[in-house]
């Protein structure tokens, strides 16, 4: 099996077998319920599966377990690639999501709202040209 499909048999699978945590978010970001901004989720990005992307905004928001701390490199090597891919990566715990959805939302929204309000790339790359740089 190739790199490309292995990356979405996770994502088919992840997306099957969601956490709590991952399942409370979707259903408060799904079907553009966080102010009009249409998110996907476990979707595949280079040799990753992002939890949730918003591509319009190229945010990725990730959620972590407990086992945080032995995962910590990795989560900033993974940080790092992504965000030379253009996309901003905004980390949550499991148990901050479940104990404050609405202020995980917030944190979400605020950011959205920030691109929003940016202007846009001076010099935009055309689609597909932003991976192939760096």
């Amino acid at each position: 099996m190739g790199h490309c499909a292995m990356t979405h048999a996770l994502a088919k699978r992840l997306r099957r077998d969601q956490t709590d945590a991952e399942r409370v978010l979707w259903f408060r970001l799904r079907d553009r319920r966080l102010d009009g901004w249409k998110f996907r989720r476990q979707v595949p990005i280079d040799r990753y599966v992002a939890d949730f992307c918003c591509p319009d905004a190229r945010l990725i928001v990730e959620l972590d377990g407990g086992q945080h701390d032995a995962n910590a490199q990795a989560d900033e090597a993974r940080t790092r690639v992504l965000s030379s891919m253009g996309y901003l990566v905004l980390r949550f715990w499991n148990n901050d999501v479940l104990t404050n959805t609405d202020g995980a939302l917030e944190t979400i929204l605020a950011t959205l709202n920030q691109h929003r309000s940016s202007p846009p790339h001076p010099d935009p790359l055309p689609s597909g040209e932003r991976e192939k740089k760096g």
